[in-house]
């Protein structure tokens, strides 16, 4: 199964809902963690049955080039995912990520852990999130595109 993820929830660790357009060079200084601070969510969505909506990351905590923070989305549907996400910039417009988060609903068992990773980019207002990772049902690959 294919798990299409809102994007940024992934860049760093962050996670919540929201959608007005920042540019990059407004979001803190070039190169540090702060320049990730705020909520990033999807702004493009696939079939509810194949992918994620409501993808949301909230970076809240930053040190030197990394951030950190909440990671939500629904995924399929249904399924509620919920965890941190936390990433380092490894340039000014790259960075590695990771999430570990938990997923709940209908006909999920309970745990059911979910981790992804990869390394994003961040495009002016927008960050590129390409992922992988697993949850309790196999698993997961893709790509989103989250923003301010």
């Amino acid at each position: 199964m294919k798990f299409k993820l809102f994007a940024a929830a992934v860049v760093a660790s962050v996670v919540a809902a929201g959608c007005s357009s920042v540019s990059r060079e407004s979001a803190g200084p070039t190169g540090t963690g702060a320049q990730l601070a705020g909520t990033w969510t999807s702004f493009q969505s696939g079939s509810l049955q194949d992918s994620c909506t409501n993808f949301s990351w909230t970076v809240t905590q930053f040190t030197g080039s990394t951030g950190s923070g909440t990671f939500s989305a629904t995924c399929f549907g249904n399924v509620q995912v919920a965890g941190t996400a936390s990433a380092t910039l490894s340039s000014p417009t790259t960075a590695n990520w990771s999430v570990s988060a938990g997923a709940s609903g209908p006909g999920i068992p309970v745990p059911c852990p979910l981790t992804l990773s990869g390394v994003a980019t961040i495009e002016a207002d927008v960050i590129r999130i390409p992922y992988t990772g697993s949850w309790c049902q196999g698993p997961l690959s893709g790509l989103e595109l989250v923003r301010r």
